[in-house]
């Protein structure tokens, strides 16, 4: 009883406004809920603290890893609702990636390799663009591990614009990672190979094999990797994994750590104990320190190799020129992540217990006084583990990846083995709380955590197994992302969402308000280039243009049909399809698919985009919208007609078709349009009597709705035209359309009044 007046008492001071209209509303008391689903107060606590109520918006985006789907997942926090998925490496559907023109050829950017077409993607490491180290919601960049590529994704509309393929690598993982103010983007190799990937035999692996990290240019003004303007830097055939550029006093620095410093190369098919045995066996691996900004010096002044016409940095150079350190990290590490200062470098060992900070200045010390530990095998001068220390704190078993809190020297580790997360001090060196994880944490995620301005509040556990968290769908269970609230002492698990989506790796999360992307696009604008579409067409501008072997549409969609309505073309010729969108109003995403021809578009407002294809086979293929964007969504229809290649027009016969109208069912028609017009005044007069303009939103749909009663008034007088004629049939059909426009402007209306009177729009004087 005391549990739940305590329950009631904490529901009611938070909330008593929700909580009286409940038990109005509703038979069903909270205790009542409680009870009938066995929730106890902790639980109901955990769900007011992610609840986000219908129209309201989460504080935090999310874009994550989509793994072996080659794709982004895009979620709000703290509710965790799966916003949207964005094609990168592979096709994505329902935004036609991969099927319109404009996409297949960012798409082809790095697709096809030795003349192989890769239709698979494996994406690990998300990056938003930074400015002065914190996020700045321009740009996400993301790796392919399988296929080492790079791509840029534009935030103004989740979009993918560049593929760039890297010419050296074989494989990849230390990817992406972007300097402070986005000048470079770094993608480090995983397993050694001959740069370029030549064939040489595994016994000349210390001598031939190497591994790298790529500094590719980016030019934020044109939203462009600059492949003329990135260069590499050779290193030894240990296996680099992850990377992070410096910030503060580290800036123009970037560490990159490894795993299997020992070189070794397993085979149980040639009688020797597997990789796994042999790239563990010494206690330390290295942490590779890369000044950056001089090796960017000796790229510009030319001191470099050509590797299939890519510049590299020979490891001879790298050392006489101070610009590439080494220093023995924990064993088989997995993340290297600098502080938000820039101070350190925090390492944690996967086969080790510990959580090492390195010191930015004492490393520095060393480099400047050049005392060494040594040499290794390459010549790159080697760094003293310990004089290079800050500090090293017990984490737990299997740490792995580090984030950071808004609260200084607070950071969060995630603990594979231990399946915990762990919370803890790194100046003091000091472990704070932990909390389970179910299960098998890998990366985890705080909020804009490894910027140089982290937000804090929420931490996200990214585990590899969810075993029996959710309802059984066979043998592949989903990857559970746990939503922990951090902005206490203690750790708070507030919710578990399965990952129905490849295997997701990383993710990182930004404070939504600094998201600011398109509502609708310019008209006639190629998505990909953020160009107008030298195809693009108004309302009455379309065409369709015939060539031997050619059929060219220049067409247009709107609510609620396709212009043209009618293709034809001949058995064997190639069909251009240029559609563009004419709605202006927030979210009238129309689509358009050709049946059995693997044809399909998705059309947001203001975009064009085309489709080229053979018409191979003879036949009548109807097309549609694929998007239910109106009442007669379904009538939003077309015919491509496909004529034998000896078909001639005065073989077929003349038929009947439809319906036959009268006088009285025009009449009746216009009698409607009338009555309907007078609806669509008053809105338009309240409208016009307050300050609409005031509101973005609003003058697009007012735009949006002056367009169709401009089309319903053309269509007003083709009907009129035609009842002069007494031609019943015509003009009933044109009134119809008539009134299909009103509708349409009538919704819009609707859409814009209510609008401007939910928020406060007033009075003109």
């Amino acid at each position: 009883m005391k549990r739940t007046m305590k329950l009631a008492s904490l529901l009611a001071t938070v909330s008593f406004g929700v909580l009286a209209a409940s038990e109005a509303l509703s038979a069903e008391s909270l205790a009542d809920v409680m009870k009938r689903r066995g929730l106890n107060e902790k639980d109901v606590l955990a769900a007011a603290k992610t609840y986000t109520p219908t129209g309201k918006r989460d504080e935090f985006v999310v874009f994550s890893s989509g793994g072996q789907s080659g794709q982004v997942i895009v979620y709000g926090i703290p509710s965790m609702r799966i916003l949207k998925y964005i094609g990168v490496f592979t096709p994505e559907p329902w935004q036609a990636y991969g099927f319109d023109d404009e996409s297949k050829r960012v798409l082809r950017e790095g697709s096809v390799v030795d003349g192989r077409e890769i239709t698979f993607g494996d994406t690990h490491h998300p990056a938003i663009s930074e400015t002065n180290g914190e996020y700045d919601g321009q740009f996400l960049f993301i790796n392919d591990k399988n296929t080492p590529r790079i791509a840029v994704i534009d935030l103004k509309d989740f979009e993918t614009k560049q593929i760039v393929l890297n010419p050296i690598l074989q494989s990849e993982h230390g990817g992406t990672f972007v300097s402070p103010n986005t000048d470079y983007i770094i993608e480090a190799a995983q397993y050694p190979a001959p740069l370029g990937g030549d064939f040489v035999p595994l016994e000349q692996f210390n001598e031939k094999y190497r591994g790298a990290v790529t500094y590719w240019k980016f030019n934020r003004a044109e939203g462009r990797i600059e492949p003329e303007n990135s260069f590499s830097l050779e290193l030894p055939p240990y296996s680099q994994d992850l990377s992070d550029f410096g910030k503060g006093p580290s800036d123009g620095w970037s560490f990159t750590n490894s795993f299997c410093a020992e070189r070794y190369v397993g085979g149980i098919e040639r009688g020797r104990p597997p990789f796994e045995a042999g790239c563990s066996a010494k206690d330390t691996d290295f942490l590779h320190v890369v000044n950056w900004k001089k090796a960017e010096e000796l790229f510009k002044a030319g001191k470099v190799k050509k590797i299939k016409g890519h510049s590299v940095i020979d490891i001879a150079t790298a050392a006489k020129e101070g610009v590439l350190f080494l220093i023995p990290e924990p064993k088989s590490p997995h993340g290297v992540d600098v502080t938000p200062d820039g101070k350190f470098i925090t390492v944690s060992g996967k086969l080790d217990t510990h959580t090492s900070i390195f010191s930015f200045e004492k490393i520095q010390a060393q480099i400047k006084a050049g005392a060494f530990a040594g040499k290794d095998e390459y010549g790159i001068p080697i760094l003293d583990m310990q004089k290079s220390l800050h500090k090293q704190v017990e984490i737990g078993l299997g740490p792995l990846h580090t984030q950071y809190d808004s609260k200084p020297c607070v950071a969060y580790t995630s603990v594979y083995v231990d399946s915990q997360l762990a919370k803890w001090d790194y100046c003091e060196g000091k472990v704070l709380d932990k909390i389970s994880i179910h299960y098998n944490i890998g990366h985890l995620m705080a909020m804009e955590g490894d910027s140089a301005k982290p937000a804090g509040k929420y931490v996200v556990a990214l585990n590899k197994l969810a075993i029996d968290r959710f309802n059984p769908v066979g043998p592949l269970h989903p990857q559970n992302h746990q939503l922990i609230d951090a902005s206490n002492d203690k750790l708070q698990l507030l919710y578990d969402m399965p990952l129905p989506l490849g295997e997701p790796h990383y993710a990182v999360a930004i404070s939504a308000d600094k998201l600011k992307p398109h509502i609708r696009y310019p008209h006639g604008t190629d998505s990909r280039t953020e160009k107008k579409h030298p195809a693009s067409v108004r309302a009455g501008q379309e065409r369709t243009e015939r060539s031997p072997g050619k059929v060219e549409v220049f067409g247009t969609v709107i609510r609620s049909h396709i212009t043209p309505e009618i293709i034809e073309a001949s058995e064997g010729d190639e069909v251009i399809i240029h559609l563009t969108n004419l709605e202006r109003a927030q979210d009238e995403t129309h689509g358009f698919a050709i049946s059995k021809h693997n044809v399909n578009l998705s059309l947001e407002p203001g975009k064009t985009a085309s489709v080229t294809f053979k018409a191979n086979k003879a036949g009548t293929y109807p097309y549609y919208c694929t998007e239910f964007c109106s009442a007669l969504h379904l009538e939003m229809e077309g015919y491509l007609l496909v004529q034998p290649a000896n078909y001639k027009a005065a073989d077929t016969a003349k038929g009947k078709e439809g319906v036959a109208y009268t006088q009285k069912d025009y009449d009746a028609r216009v009698a409607s349009n009338v009555a309907t017009q007078k609806v669509i005044d008053s809105v338009v007069g309240y409208i016009t009597s307050v300050n609409y303009k005031d509101f973005p939103s609003v003058v697009a749909l007012v735009e949006d709705a002056t367009d169709q009663l401009n089309f319903a008034k053309g269509a007003k007088d083709k009907s009129e035209d035609f009842a002069k004629k007494a031609d019943w049939q015509n003009a009933m059909l044109w009134a119809e359309q008539w009134f299909q426009y009103q509708v349409k402007a009538a919704d819009i209306g609707i859409r814009a009044k209510t609008h401007l009177e939910q928020n406060g729009a007033k009075k003109v004087q």
